[in-house]
This record gives structure tokens, C-alpha cells and sequence, in this order.
């Protein structure tokens, strides 16, 4: 019988077991589309056969509607990627430098322990709406001198402060899953707690906890639309404005289309670094 050599990697699979595995796959993957497409075509049959469908198709599936608004929604669209693109690494920055203060054990810090606590509990415990809400109207109200008013930067901020908060405890519980042994183990070879945080701890840390943070990402990626609320023409408001124009709701349709293709990809991309950080914990290797 053959074995696998010492410290080989693979594990030795019988050439029928294999055969038989590879027929259950293929078994299994047909079974499993012909009940996707079993299931479409009765939803399918079923809307087509109510009979409100043919108002539904002509108020939200207007294909006339549809080609007319898509190259203005995509033209609007650029604002929401602007908007996330500039929120992204300073809500990274953010919540990391918050979810190190939180994690700091020395006395002396202790008054930016509770500030970085209050900004967190703050922050999760308010809809992100209200938070746009406040910054875009509060604070150009206020009319400090050199304050910008700008509703997109107020609408950006809000939605840094309220995505850095979660990400801030996404980055606490990466640095809290670093067995304890590690930080000894460095601090035992000399090196600073800096030097510990930066070589040791944080690279570890950002590994175990980026599949949530890409979660976090699409999420961010679907809340740029509430910045609409401020005023600014993204593809929220360009969708907005066409259906307010031609009574029609299409243009939401094209709207969520958009979002769609962009997040899907994201999605599986998520999935992908998710499924492939647990096989490489199974096989024993670095996440």
C-alpha cells in the first residue's frame, strides 16, 4: 500500500475512492443546478401569472426608462466610488490607532483608554444616517471660520467616524485572537512593546481579521448612497431625480444593478480569502 512520505503535505487517496468522489461531485453539481432552475421557473411562472405583474414591469422594469437613465446613473455613480475610495484607508488608520488605545494596559493611559471606549460605543450606538445628518447640517450651521461646508466632506466623515468604530473592534478582536505566548516569546528575544505590536502582534492580527473587513467594506461601499440625504448628485439622488421626473421607478432598479455588480464581486472575493485562511489553519500553516 502506498503512504505518504514523512512530512509530506498530501495525503494518499485511493485511484476508485478518488474516482467515486470525483462522480459524487459531478452527481451532486447537477443535482444542485437542476433544482436552481426548477426553482427559478416557479418563481418565475408564478410573478409572470400574478396579475399586478404587468403594472410592477412598467413601473420598475421599464425598458425604455431603464436605457434612458443607466449612463446618467453610472456618470453619478463615480461620486459614491470617489467617497469610498478616500473613507477606506481612513477609516483603517482610524480604527486600528483607536483599537491599539483601547488595548493599551499602562496606567498612564488610562484617559485614552475611556476616550477611545466613548468614541466606540458612541459611534456603534448611532445610525449612521443620524451621523450624517448631524455633521452635514450641524456643522456648516455653525459657521466656524476655516470649517469647510461642504456636503460631501461632512458625509465622507460621517461615514469614517461610524465605519471606524466597527472596524476599530474588528481590529481589537484580531489583536486579542494573537495567543498571549506570542507577545511573550518576543518581548523574551528583547524586543520593545513597539517593536512587538509592529513585528509580531498586528501582521498576525490584520490576517485573522480580513475576511470581516472586507465585510465591513461592502457594507461601506452600499452606505455611500445615505450621503444622497446631504444633497450631493450621486446614484442614489441621479435615481431620485429620474424617477421624480417620469413617474417611473426604473431608475432605482438601474441604481441597486449598479451596487450589484460591484459588490458581488467583493463578495466572493471575501468568501475566497475566507475559505482559503481556514484551509490554511487546518493544514497547519500561516494564515
Amino acid at each position: 500500500m502506498n503512504t505518504p512520505a514523512p512530512g509530506a503535505d498530501t495525503v494518499y487517496i485511493d485511484p476508485l475512492r478518488r474516482e467515486r468522489l470525483r462522480k459524487k461531485a459531478r452527481r451532486d453539481a447537477l443535482i444542485g443546478v437542476a433544482s436552481l432552475v426548477g426553482f427559478v421557473a416557479v418563481v418565475v411562472l408564478l410573478v409572470g401569472r400574478s396579475s399586478g405583474w404587468e403594472t410592477v414591469q412598467k413601473t420598475f422594469f421599464n425598458g425604455d426608462q431603464f436605457a434612458e437613465s443607466f449612463p446618467g446613473l453610472l456618470e453619478a455613480f463615480w461620486l459614491n466610488v470617489r467617497i469610498f475610495l478616500i473613507a477606506e484607508p481612513l477609516i483603517l488608520i482610524i480604527g486600528l490607532l483607536v483599537a491599539l488605545a483601547r488595548t493599551v494596559k499602562s496606567p498612564i493611559f488610562l484617559p485614552i483608554r475611556v476616550l477611545a471606549t466613548m468614541y466606540v460605543d458612541i459611534f456603534r450606538g448611532v445610525p449612521t444616517i443620524l451621523i450624517i445628518f448631524l455633521l452635514g447640517f450641524g456643522m456648516p450651521a455653525l459657521q466656524l471660520t476655516g470649517v469647510p461646508s461642504d456636503a460631501i466632506f461632512w458625509g465622507t466623515a460621517a461615514l469614517v467616524l461610524s465605519y471606524g468604530a466597527y472596524v476599530a473592534e474588528v481590529f481589537r478582536a484580531g489583536i486579542g485572537s494573537v495567543h498571549p505566548s506570542q507577545t511573550m516569546a518576543a518581548r523574551s528575544l528583547g524586543l520593545s512593546s513597539f517593536q512587538t505590536n509592529r513585528f509580531v502582534v498586528l501582521p498576525q492580527a490584520v490576517r485573522n481579521v480580513t475576511p470581516p473587513l472586507l465585510n465591513d467594506f461592502i457594507s461601506l461601499q452600499k452606505d455611500t448612497a445615505l450621503v444622497a440625504v446631504l444633497g450631493p448628485i450621486e446614484v442614489l439622488r441621479r435615481a431620485q431625480i429620474d424617477t421624480s421626473a417620469n413617474f417611473n421607478y426604473t431608475p432605482y432598479v438601474g441604481a441597486a444593478l449598479i451596487f450589484i455588480a460591484l459588490t458581488i464581486p467583493m463578495t466572493r472575493f471575501a468568501d475566497w480569502i475566507q475559505v482559503r485562511s481556514a484551509r490554511k489553519k487546518r493544514a497547519g500553516g500561516v494564515a
